[in-house]
C-alpha cells in the first residue's frame, strides 16, 4: 500500500476519533503530497521515494520548529509540534542507531578508498543513498567527518 493511501485512511481514523492533532498533521502531508504531484505541471503520481521525502521532510521542519520553541522557553508550543512528530513517524521506516550508521559509514569510506576531507561529497553521497529514510542527514554527516579526520 502507498504511503499516500496510509496517509488517507489514518487521516479518516482520525476524523472519527476527532483527533485533532493528527488530522492537523496528516493534512499536512496530504497537501505536501498533492503540491509535489502537481510540481511538475503534470498530473503525475509521485515515486514511494518521493513519499519517503516529503514525510521526512514534514518531520525535519517540526523537529526544528520545537527545538526553536524549547530553546525560547515555549513549552506550550513545542508540545503540538512534538505530538506531531509522533503522528508522522509511524510512517518512516525505523532510524538505525549511531553504531549501525558507523558501521555503515566506515564500510563505505574503505570501499571508496576515502582518504580525508577532499572525499567527503564522494562518501557522504553514497551513504545518504544506502540509508535513504534510515538516517538524518546531520548524523551522517557527523560520523562521515569523524571518520575521515581519523
Amino acid at each position: 500500500m502507498s504511503l499516500q493511501k496510509e496517509v488517507m485512511d489514518k487521516m479518516k481514523e482520525a476524523m472519527k476519533a476527532k483527533d485533532t492533532v493528527a488530522l492537523q498533521a496528516l493534512r499536512a502531508v496530504k497537501s505536501a503530497f498533492l503540491l509535489a504531484k502537481t510540481a511538475t505541471g503534470v498530473q503525475s503520481e509521485i515515486t514511494p521515494d518521493q513519499e519517503l521525502k516529503i514525510i521526512q521532510k514534514q518531520v525535519k521542519q517540526r523537529k526544528d520548529s520545537a527545538a526553536i520553541f524549547i530553546t525560547q522557553n515555549r513549552q506550550d508550543l513545542a508540545d503540538p509540534e512534538l505530538a506531531e512528530i509522533a503522528v508522522l513517524e509511524q510512517f518512516l521506516p525505523a532510524a538505525l542507531s549511531e553504531e549501525e550508521i558507523e558501521k555503515v559509514v566506515a564500510s563505505t569510506i574503505k570501499k571508496l578508498g576515502a582518504l580525508g576531507m577532499k572525499d567527503m561529497g564522494k562518501v557522504m553521497g553514497v551513504v545518504s543513498n544506502a540509508l535513504s529514510g534510515q538516517a538524518d542527514g546531520k548524523v551522517i554527516s557527523t560520523l562521515v567527518k569523524k571518520l575521515l579526520m581519523n
